[in-house]
């Protein structure tokens, strides 16, 4: 093996087993409360006088929340994390 070839290999390792460990700095952070929970909606655009108002008919509406969220336990995970593609190992029996 080249030196060349023995550097790029060694810095390609090494970015592999940093970039491992940031799963589990992105996981701790999906239970904790974001700072986005808690903003208010504000008041509608008020327009000058003389101004003419923008066009909203195609703007997005976001529908009112009706009922509360799921509660998710400390173990749960992340929405933004996608399920596992094996099924889990079943537990001994006791």
């Amino acid at each position: 093996m080249t030196k060349t070839r023995q550097i790029l290999v060694v810095t390609l390792a090494g970015c592999m087993v940093l970039a491992g460990g940031c799963k589990r700095l992105i996981g701790s952070s999906c239970n904790k409360t974001q700072a986005y929970a808690a903003a208010q909606e504000v008041a509608p655009l008020r327009i000058p006088a003389g101004l003419d108002s923008p066009d909203t008919r195609t703007a997005m509406r976001i529908p009112e929340l009706t009922e509360p969220e799921a509660p998710r336990g400390p173990q749960d995970p992340c929405l933004e994390m996608p399920p596992a593609i094996a099924a889990p190992a079943a537990t001994p029996a006791r």
